[in-house]
């Protein structure tokens, strides 16, 4: 099956009821099997600025670059073409935010988180800097894909905090890795084969913030025949539970293989 006939996507953002702007921004192609969340930060509306130039730099030079090269082929050291792109042209847009965060003064210390997963060849991979996430319902099972890049993260991870003190720290936000932030960034990739009738979420943290895992799983499962009505839905969660941050999120469907013949 054509990619974009195997996948259904959907977004949906929405500011939360404290902020006044949308710091979020996203895109996403299913003509190249391509979606990209980005949650901004810095003063002065810079966050906007730095999530828009991911996103945009990603989303172009992705589909221009595929349009030349498979994303199933090996390149150097054995890796899929698609991972290959997708690190570089996140590092090329830190480069980006980070030059004109350096360059003009009222965008200076602007940086943005970014989850970007490209679907190929029954696979997918998967790029991400910071504390934006991307989460798989496969069947009953709903879990994260993508482990935050925070100091609170670090902290569960050495035992230092519970799962439940977690949910109750006053340094949620305070993330270890960023996109503009310094001249390079180390990227996390990873790739993983997709099944028929998964669903894959990427979301800002105003939705995981707000929203217990468990209930985001939940209601995934209860309304997974209704893309667009689970997107508004969780929106809705997230600013009934005080909505104070930015929430964005997308959706993507498995409605069918989408393998590369052979031969």
């Amino acid at each position: 099956m054509d990619i974009e006939q195997a996948l259904e996507i959907v977004s949906q953002t929405h500011p939360g009821v404290v902020r006044s702007h949308n710091e979020d921004s996203m895109a996403y192609d299913a003509s190249c099997g391509l979606v990209v969340l980005a949650d901004g930060m810095g003063g002065h509306n810079a966050g906007e600025i730095a999530s828009g130039i991911t996103v945009s730099l990603i989303a172009a030079d992705m589909k221009h670059s595929l349009e030349s090269m498979r994303p199933e082929d090996r390149g150097d050291g054995g890796e899929d073409v698609g991972v290959i792109l997708l690190r570089e042209n996140v590092q090329k847009a830190n480069a980006t935010v980070y030059y004109k965060s350096q360059s003009q003064s009222q965008y200076a210390g602007m940086g943005t988180t970014v989850v970007a997963g490209l679907f190929y060849d029954n696979h997918l991979g998967v790029a991400h800097v910071g504390d934006s996430r991307m989460y798989r319902l496969r069947g009953e099972i709903f879990e994260p894909i993508t482990r935050d890049h925070s100091l609170l993260q670090e902290q569960i991870d050495r035992g230092m905090l519970s799962q439940k003190d977690a949910r109750l720290s006053k340094i949620k936000n305070l993330i270890t890795r960023a996109v503009g932030v310094d001249p390079s960034v180390e990227v996390e990739i990873q790739r993983h084969a997709v099944q028929v009738g998964d669903i894959y979420l990427l979301c800002s943290d105003g939705l995981n913030d707000m929203v217990e895992d468990d209930e985001i799983g939940s209601t995934l499962q209860m309304l997974r025949a209704n893309l667009q009505l689970v997107a508004r839905r969780l929106i809705e969660m997230a600013n009934d539970n005080g909505g104070r941050d930015n929430v964005s999120v997308i959706l993507i469907k498995i409605i069918g293989e989408f393998a590369v013949p052979q031969g």
